[in-house]
């Protein structure tokens, strides 16, 4: 089987659509959280939200802007930069054996957001000829496929907040099993809309505005914790063969060592301790790694009351005396939750914080919840060697996936 590697990363996110300036807000502990402005805003009772930053009229022209939701333009610009990062990773590629694999829970749902309130707000009886288009699930795969000429692998994962994680893993073992040379994988999202909104509003999840700082919303594993707030963004690797990779001279990130995956086959939105711990071992075993062996866990972390508690008490099922001394951080915090993208964004942060050497934070635990007793690098970034890193995904639906990347 082959060894997988990392050869390039893209990001957008709303801190920032570079990796230099995403790395640096997260380690200096930096929110992306604000008040949401906009259409419908006065009506929404989740205030808050994280905004990519982003400006798609600098990387499309108004004709593809018109062909193209929100989701997709993230994804097309993520993508674009990790083959550019990844130094010439297409080059010489067969195209039937280079492919995308992309994660996203609600596809162009700005799209059909639009399309409705056309139809039932404002009385209309046609809506924008590309909404079907743009809507789709399978576009933003489909347009990065027809961008770099990929006749290989497309495929689109749907899996709720895990979707991006699960997309990753499984083009991992497309190229490890010698299906494929070069695979793009990761996850776009794009949920800041009026409907997508109210219907977590109606879910009871979203966080409530914190009273003297909106940034400060998303508290995971704080006793005061009240919710998750949603994100926007994509996040981009370039995956081929290490021996490909060492061939062409390009640089390695990191190695993708294993991917977990399970279900919880118990409740749609209750979270199992069994399930995600089951994701984790798995995890592990496919890396042929030990819990001494991992140095830090990007957590799932969404702040909600339920995730939290049971994250911890998975952790520490899995790791046994281990799981008091490996730091453990959510970047939710900081970047909101990205649902279908945010395994694919977390697992960057986490190949980045390796790469550094630098634990990123979770900011706002000042009050630290008596269940939640992990070392959650509460006191601001933390300088330490890492060898090895895991990453967890966990969604509705009971589709627990795990990432570990090592050096």
């Amino acid at each position: 089987m082959k060894r997988v590697v990392v050869t390039g990363l893209g990001i957008v996110s709303p801190l920032g659509d570079t990796l230099e300036g995403f790395f640096a807000a997260l380690t200096h502990g930096r929110s992306g959280i604000r008040r949401l402005e906009g259409r419908f805003h006065e009506r929404h009772a989740g205030t808050v939200g994280a905004p990519a930053t982003f400006d798609a009229e600098i990387r499309f022209d108004a004709p593809r802007l018109r062909m193209l939701d929100r989701v997709s333009q993230f994804a097309l610009a993520a993508a674009q930069d990790a083959l550019a990062q990844s130094g010439g990773a297409l080059e010489g590629v067969d195209p039937a054996r280079a492919g995308v694999f992309v994660g996203t829970g609600n596809g162009g749902g700005s799209s059909a957001d639009d399309a409705y309130w056309t139809l039932y707000g404002e009385g209309g009886d046609r809506v924008h000829p590309f909404s079907v288009l743009r809507a789709m699930s399978n576009a933003p795969a489909a347009w990065i496929g027809l961008e770099h000429a990929l006749a290989g692998p497309n495929l689109t994962f749907s899996t709720a907040c895990s979707s991006s994680a699960v997309a990753i893993g499984e083009a991992m073992r497309r190229i490890r099993h010698e299906e494929a040379d070069v695979m793009i994988a990761g996850g776009t999202e794009a949920p800041l809309n009026f409907g997508s909104l109210k219907a977590w509003e109606g879910m009871r999840t979203l966080a409530a505005e914190d009273s003297q700082d909106a940034a400060a919303s998303c508290k995971p594993f704080a006793k005061d914790r009240t919710g998750l707030v949603l994100g926007e963004g994509a996040a981009m690797l370039v995956l081929e063969s290490r021996e490909r990779a060492l061939a062409r001279g390009a640089t390695i990130h990191a190695e993708i060592a294993g991917y977990g995956l399970a279900t919880d086959a118990g409740h749609l939105t209750r979270p199992s301790v069994e399930g995600q711990a089951a994701a984790m071992k798995a995890a592990l075993a496919d890396a042929a790694l030990a819990p001494a062996d991992i140095d830090y866990i990007n957590a799932h972390g969404t702040a909600t009351l339920a995730n939290d508690a049971v994250e911890t008490a998975a952790i520490k099922a899995v790791l046994g005396d281990r799981a008091r001394e490996i730091p453990v951080s959510s970047t939710k915090s900081m970047h909101g939750h990205l649902l279908g993208a945010a395994g694919a964004l977390e697992l960057a942060a986490a190949i980045l914080a390796m790469a550094r050497g630098i634990v990123p934070p979770t900011i706002n635990l000042r009050h630290p919840d008596p269940e939640c007793d992990l070392d959650y690098v509460s006191e601001g970034a933390r300088s330490m060697p890492l060898r090895a890193v895991m990453s967890n995904s966990f969604a509705f639906g009971g589709t627990n996936a795990v990432l570990v990347a090592s050096r």
